[in-house]
């Protein structure tokens, strides 16, 4: 038989239809197979338990010679029967080629049929060995092409999705707190992995367009005295007490606004710098703001099917509380005590509503409390106003000890560092659902860094002032010294030409851009250093005392006190989000900072998830966190609006430093647009440009394109 259709008996065992015969014939009854076609297919089964490889009498040799299956076929079984059997008639071709048709419907929905994992393994197979051999003709090869074609591209999305998966920075690192410790803590590091991108754009701009081209096309170091350190500092220019207070090379660098040329054009590129340097710190608050309305909108689409925690209470506790994302046991437990707990509230709640209560005495207590955390507000403030008036004192002094120097820094993150702490404490009198207390704690830390962050501001603005006042000063001197040289120059009959005096030794005003910018550098190096000593010691060290120390000690250090320690969520994120506040301020002073930033990011993401793997224990109380993005982000989005304020303030008020920074020479530093329009474009722009600078439409249009962009993320 096998000869008579062209095959030997090697090749039947590879051929699909040998393979494909045992499963059609599990296939049930109403699958459409006719008489015809069974008859085929018993042959085929008796054929491969017979073993039967070309014998004469065949069943199978005298059904495949009675189909006309190609008509290769059909010649060689005309030949071997000496045209016995003849051909069938076209309506029998027509007939059969409409059964095969029926076939490659069954095929084509064995994918989509209810059966179980076995079965549907076996039409797998059967598709794979059948889907190819069901062209027509000379078709055949390009249908099977096609195919093979098909599932290699289907294949390659599924493994591209992968790889672009494998590619999100630090994404199985998320996934492994994620599934220790819950949704809650992981979208700290998911918020501090996105605040690390904001932040890699925001370098890109500084350096690729301000820094860069400063150090390639600019004026090198030494050639003027912004650029220079002054003859008696040159000693200690090196030392490293001096670089850890950035002074000496590092306040005469990149990293500060006043080394930079107040040259309109620098290179042979006729790189307009300054026009760089102003439009880079105002467009980092517009693309920061454009990122985070983005943002905002997107969470509110992703979770407005939430709906109100008020609604369908109990139904949506039931139903949605379950973080499915959990895999770790001990957080499971905590997650099942943490539902359980949250019903017994509410029936609890309901209860609560019915009984009478001293409701004077409970009045009293949030008073009291309020008035006390009012209190702890007001002294801190005024404490960082008084350590910022006297290192103000200090900064004329010599011989400066460690604490003095860094007096402002250590006050403020220690009052980082005690207060929440404290206000918890005092929130106990208050007595609050801890839902609730939660949001007067959070609050109550917003308004804690937030009022020593604008102290810290105002103090700054003093110093200011008393800069400009001793700049005016030296400036009134260097002129009347410059004039009285040219003036001696002229009547000697000579070539004018400018005074011989080495960059070093000329007499230099206070640059205060620069003075501001090295104390917000200093303040977020402070920052990063407290940081990672708290979780050092706060986090790591106890936790291997209470490990290494349980077994020996009078009581459970595990179950009592010190215990381990938890992640704190709502403290990270608002250190993280005053400290991007931070950034926002001090990168116009300091364009260095943004550097400085994405370098404390990228340490922190591997520090702190370290520290949570290795020295943190799961929460009590597990919360979700799609309820708290949209919450962090407006934060985010507060802060940023707090952070323009100043920097608009010094653009539009101040006046720049007469002998440092690329706007100097300038009576404001917003002139530089104006400079450039007057002189690059037509006239009528420049008083188009004067219409639109009016305040009144640049606060609306503001508005206005946050709504658009709103309304653009929301479908």
């Amino acid at each position: 038989m096998c000869s008579a259709v062209g095959l030997d008996p090697v090749s039947r065992q590879k051929t699909p239809l040998f393979a494909g015969a045992s499963f059609i014939a599990q296939l049930p009854e109403g699958a459409g197979l006719s008489a015809l076609t069974r008859r085929l297919l018993g042959a085929v089964r008796e054929e491969q338990q017979d073993k039967v490889s070309g014998s004469p009498t065949s069943r199978l040799s005298g059904l495949l010679c009675t189909f006309p299956w190609h008509n290769k076929y059909s010649n060689i079984c005309l030949g071997r029967h000496g045209g016995a059997v003849e051909s069938l008639s076209e309506g029998e071709m027509a007939k059969l080629l409409e059964e095969v048709e029926e076939k490659k419907k069954l095929i084509s929905s064995m994918r989509n049929r209810p059966w179980r994992m076995k079965r549907r393994l076996q039409a797998q197979g059967f598709v794979e060995k059948f889907e190819g051999a069901l062209g027509k003709g000379k078709g055949r090869k390009f249908y099977a092409y096609k195919i093979m074609m098909t599932k290699k591209w289907i294949k390659f999305k599924r493994d591209f999705e992968n790889f672009k998966t494998a590619c999100i920075p630090w994404e199985m690192k998320i996934k492994e707190v994620e599934s220790h410790f819950g949704s809650s803590v992981a979208s700290y590091f998911i918020f501090l992995r996105w605040m690390y991108g904001m932040n890699l754009v925001l370098f890109g701009l500084t350096f690729g367009l301000v820094v860069i081209p400063e150090i390639l096309l600019g004026l090198h170091y030494g050639s003027i005295p912004r650029k220079t350190v002054p003859r008696d500092e040159q000693d200690t220019a090196m030392d490293f007490s001096t670089l850890w207070d950035f002074n000496g090379y590092a306040k005469y660098s990149v990293l500060f606004y006043g080394y930079y040329n107040n040259q309109r054009t620098i290179g042979f590129l006729k790189y307009r710098l300054p026009l760089a340097y102003f439009m880079v710190g105002i467009g980092t608050f517009g693309y920061s703001l454009m990122v985070v309305i983005q943002t905002m909108a997107k969470n509110a689409n992703e979770s407005g099917g939430d709906g109100e925690d008020t609604d369908f209470n109990f139904c949506w506790k039931l139903f949605t509380s379950w973080d499915y994302l959990i895999g770790n046991s001990e957080t499971a437990d905590n997650k099942f005590a943490s539902i359980t707990t949250s019903f017994k509230e509410s029936i609890v709640d309901e209860e609560e509503n019915q009984k009478d209560e001293n409701i004077h005495l409970r009045r009293f207590l949030r008073v009291l409390a309020n008035v006390l955390i009012l209190c702890g507000l007001g002294g801190s403030g005024y404490l960082i106003y008084f350590v910022v008036r006297r290192s103000q004192k200090f900064s004329n002094m010599d011989n400066l000890g460690w604490y003095e120097k860094n007096e402002v820094e250590i006050v403020m993150s220690l009052l980082g560092l005690v207060c929440p702490p404290l206000f918890e404490t005092i929130a106990e009198l208050e007595d609050y659902h801890p839902r609730v207390a939660l949001k007067w704690q959070l609050g109550r830390i917003f308004a804690l860094f937030l009022g020593n962050l604008y102290t810290f501001l105002f103090a700054l603005i003093d110093e200011v002032n008393q800069k400009l006042e001793e700049e005016q000063s030296i400036k009134n001197m260097t002129t009347i010294a410059l004039n009285m040289y040219y003036a001696n120059v002229t009547l000697n009959g000579t070539e004018v030409t400018p005074p011989p005096i080495d960059p070093a030794d000329v007499i230099r005003g206070p640059c205060w851009e620069t003075a501001v910018g090295i104390e917000f550098v200093k303040l977020t190096v402070s920052d990063i250093q407290v940081l990672y000593i708290t979780i050092l010691i706060g986090d790591f060290l106890r936790a291997v005392i209470v490990r290494f120390l349980n077994y020996c000690w009078c009581w459970d250090l595990e179950a009592g006190f010190p215990s381990y320690a938890e992640f704190d969520i709502s403290d990270n994120v608002l250190g993280l989000v005053f400290n991007q506040g931070m950034i926002w301020m001090g990168s116009f002073y300091a364009p260095g900072l943004v550097g400085i930033n994405v370098l404390r990011l990228l340490t922190s993401m591997y520090y702190q998830s370290w520290a949570v793997m290795s020295s943190n224990v799961p929460h009590e109380r597990v919360f979700k966190a799609s309820k708290s993005n949209n919450f962090y982000m407006g934060l985010l989005l507060l802060v940023l609006f707090l952070s323009l304020f100043p920097v608009v303030y010094t653009i539009m008020t101040l006046p720049p430093s007469f002998d440092c920074g690329p706007f100097s020479g300038k009576t404001r530093m917003y002139e530089v647009i104006m400079e450039t329009i007057q002189q690059d474009f037509p006239a009528f722009v420049g008083k188009l440009f004067s219409y639109v600078s009016n305040p009144g439409l640049i606060i609306p249009a503001v508005f206005m394109s946050t709504d658009f962009v709103i309304l653009k993320n929301t479908p």
